[in-house]
């Protein structure tokens, strides 16, 4: 898959009312915000954001190659380029000019958790589908990844991220989809959504991007049939109404799970690579694509069975010691997922943990909450890095709070032995990804 678009620089600057200063029959073949990622016909989008001003660097990136850039009136002399009043506006509105050259179905996926599992999942059970790298998942993410598109993918997977009211329905003309995903709702971002409903309707702005004849892949845990009819819905979950049922989780030694699945008359007992018992349901999510994209179940499922998700999610290493890296993100949904994961793994259980970001009047709340279930799992040991926020209220006798990255290893060395199973889970932000890594270095493979 390599054919993507190929645009002229005038037809760029007439597409976005922008002023061109240079050659207009330059020819652009791809769309980069990283002014370090530059070369022959890429065109530098100078993103301006509160902590770096991507105008600052366009000269720079025209000069190491890109074929020109695209900054804010008046804050740079590259040559050539074009000029914008807004810049994230042009990035999503040349996302909506190839999004209207793509003919392949999109699936857009979102949720509290589990997005860029599911879109892993997917993306692995359809030959030929182009998807999200990472968690490109937000307002600059997205528009990326539908213009990096391929013409002839067989699926475009879109994760999509919302932090607020409005993120989704923002990104509508680039996203378009065909199939919309909700993976579940849960607490999350309680800071910018403000209660449970509030962040209930933002993600279901998805759902409301669909055309007439767009289906909702939905959680029958958080079924809304009000927003989308039920005829053009796709239900999955644990309970028997749902039109994919997802029965008997249970894990192996290594963390994976296995579970049975029912789609009407067709029944299949699914392994899946990627650990955490949780990802059941996301598998179920994937399989309602699959429903709603007419394919070919037992091929999907033998995809979804080789899937293998991102990096620092659920990453199980063993060895003397098993290490498990889930340093990418936290939030109190994942976290409960993870700890129940490890306590039916054979080991002793130490956890990890930074603290749990943006939740609001909830945050002492979910803390303690999280600290409770620790004890009750029969952890060893909570090492809490950074702001504790109430872990310890939950489990006073089992959290042991520590200021940074160093402290945490030092307090490892001291109670790790053979055997156990560490988890280490927490928002990329803390950085704990680092630990993680040094852990498997020492104890895994």
């Amino acid at each position: 898959m390599t054919d993507r678009f190929d645009w002229s620089l005038q037809s760029i600057a007439d597409h976005l009312d922008g002023t061109l200063i240079g050659e207009g029959s330059i020819r652009v073949t791809s769309v980069s915000t990283d002014s370090r990622s530059v070369g022959a016909g890429v065109l530098f989008v100078a993103i301006e954001g509160e902590r770096l001003d991507g105008n600052r660097f366009a000269a720079q990136a025209v000069e190491d190659g890109a074929a020109a850039a695209i900054v804010h009136h008046g804050k740079s002399d590259a040559v050539p380029r074009i000029e914008v009043e807004d810049t994230g506006a042009a990035l999503l509105r040349l996302a909506a000019r190839r999004r209207d050259e793509l003919t392949m179905p999109v699936v857009a996926i979102t949720g509290s958790t589990g997005k860029t599992t599911t879109k892993d999942l997917v993306a692995s059970a359809i030959p030929g589908s182009a998807a999200s790298r990472r968690s490109y998942n937000n307002e600059i993410g997205v528009p990326l990844t539908v213009l990096d598109t391929p013409s002839d993918a067989s699926v475009l997977v879109l994760e999509v991220g919302s932090r607020g009211p409005g993120h989704i329905r923002w990104l509508e003309d680039a996203i378009r989809p065909d199939v919309a995903v909700i993976t579940n709702l849960g607490v999350v971002h309680m800071e910018t959504f403000g209660s449970p409903q509030g962040l209930a309707d933002a993600k279901y702005e998805l759902v409301e991007l669909l055309g007439p004849d767009g289906v909702a892949v939905l959680p029958t845990a958080h079924l809304d049939l009000h927003r989308h009819p039920k005829e053009r819905t796709v239900t999955f979950g644990e309970e028997e109404d749902a039109d994919i049922i997802v029965g008997r989780p249970r894990l192996d030694d290594a963390g994976r799970p296995s579970f049975e699945v029912t789609v009407a008359d067709w029944n299949r007992d699914l392994h899946l690579a990627v650990a955490g018992l949780h990802q059941s349901l996301n598998a179920g999510a994937a399989i309602g694509v699959a429903v709603a994209l007419e394919q070919d179940l037992d091929g999907f499922a033998i995809g979804l069975e080789g899937a293998i998700g991102s990096d620092w999610r659920m990453d199980i290493r063993s060895g003397d010691v098993t290490i498990v890296n889930d340093a990418y993100n936290a939030n109190p949904q994942s976290v409960e997922a993870a700890l129940r994961t490890l306590a039916q793994m054979d080991g002793r259980h130490i956890a990890v943990l930074g603290p749990m970001a943006e939740l609001g009047p909830l945050c002492e709340l979910e803390h303690r909450r999280i600290g409770a279930l620790a004890a009750d799992l029969d952890y060893e040991e909570v090492i809490v890095v950074g702001v504790d926020h109430g872990y310890a209220l939950g489990a006073p006798e089992l959290v042991r709070k520590v200021p940074g990255i160093a402290s945490a290893a030092d307090s490892l060395a001291r109670i790790v032995r053979p055997g156990d199973i560490v988890l280490v889970k927490a928002s990329r932000s803390a950085g704990l990804e680092t630990l993680a890594l040094d852990l498997i270095r020492e104890h895994a493979k």
